[in-house]
């Protein structure tokens, strides 16, 4: 009997043992599940994120080309007195040698002087002193040949920075005395003093990157005219691409394109910022006694496909005088309409 109730004592405590495992066995399993769940939303929620990032990104770029032309009108006029330069250097900095190496403490070489009158410790501590102070006196040596070592390093550096100054100082005096000879040729109508100051100008204008920046200036005195031939940017510019969505079935982020129509719409609409842009900076930068109208010319290179060679295809041309350019409100201006409307008035002049 007493066998039989060990038994049925070792069988339930089994059970039991057997049922907290099925129980722990299933809060692990539950933690695991909601362990996935949560790292599944994390990772969903991060290629969305992703993919909101690079739409930001695309949307981002169309906006600073939509401003191409309205960013610039706050934008203070280019002056020969923003052309003058100073020299710009660094005061001296002498670094490492500015700091000469710590002279050696005697405190550190003196041996401890013995207690007492003992002859023999008095004897030994003579010894130790004479070393000591030829060990101090070495030190001293070696620390005044580092010393003028570093005096002569230190020479050396601050004239190599005076030379460097005065280099400095002189190539900014050469240009402005360019500069300032410039703006005596351009107040007298010299050609070719206007097209440099005109040509600094639009090489002074910040374009987003990737635009090009080759353009040629030619000026007429007789009637005061004022042409810019330039490059343009290729319709790659206008991104493709109008954004991008998450797909969680496939896991993958996928390009929303843009409309052909659209991106043509959009480049055309550059293109015309980019010609009135020219326009309006020239006229602000110049006086009506110097530069009375202004023609832009613009191409982009492109690759004929029948030749496989370089060509220049002309896209976009406008003209205007500053009477009638003075008169637009160019932050509001549908730039398409603007421009074909100076040319209308052009061409009906």
């Amino acid at each position: 009997m007493a066998r039989s109730g060990s038994l049925s004592e070792f069988e339930r405590r089994l059970a039991e043992q057997r049922r907290e495992d099925d129980r722990l066995d299933r809060e692990q399993r539950k933690q695991d599940r909601e362990q996935e769940k949560a790292r599944q939303q994390a990772h969903l929620e991060s290629r969305q994120a992703e993919a909101d990032t690079m739409t930001a990104a695309v949307q981002d770029q169309v906006k600073v080309l939509a401003e191409v032309l309205t960013s610039v009108l706050p934008r203070p006029a280019l002056t020969f007195e923003r052309l003058m330069t100073t020299a710009k250097v660094a005061p001296f900095d002498p670094g490492e040698l500015g700091q000469g190496p710590a002279a050696p403490d005697w405190s550190e070489f003196a041996p401890v002087p013995p207690q007492g009158l003992n002859r023999l410790l008095r004897a030994r501590y003579d010894r130790q002193l004479e070393q000591a102070q030829g060990r101090f006196q070495a030190a001293e040596a070696e620390h005044r040949r580092r010393a003028a070592q570093r005096r002569q390093a230190l020479a050396v550096a601050k004239a190599e920075y005076d030379r460097m100054v005065t280099q400095e100082r002189a190539r900014a005096v050469q240009r402005n005395a360019y500069v300032a000879e410039r703006q005596s040729a351009f107040a007298a109508g010299d050609p070719g003093a206007v097209e440099w100051f005109a040509s600094s100008a639009l090489k002074a204008s910040r374009y987003p990157d990737g635009f090009p920046r080759e353009h040629q200036v030619a000026y007429q005195p007789g009637n005061r005219s004022l042409t810019v031939d330039a490059e343009l940017p290729p319709v790659s510019v206008v991104p493709a691409v109008r954004a991008y969505r998450y797909v969680r079935a496939r896991d993958v982020i996928e390009p929303v394109p843009r409309q052909d129509s659209e991106v043509s719409q959009r480049y055309d609409r550059l293109l015309s910022c980019v010609a009135l842009r020219t326009v309006h900076e020239i006229f602000t930068v110049t006086p009506p006694e110097v530069v009375a109208a202004v023609t832009f010319r613009g191409r982009v290179t492109t690759i004929d496909p029948a030749t496989g060679q370089p060509s220049r295809a002309h896209l976009v041309s406008v003209s205007a005088g500053r009477d009638v350019f003075g008169e637009l409100v160019l932050a509001a201006v549908d730039p398409v309409a603007c421009v074909a409307r100076l040319n209308t008035v052009v061409a009906a002049g």
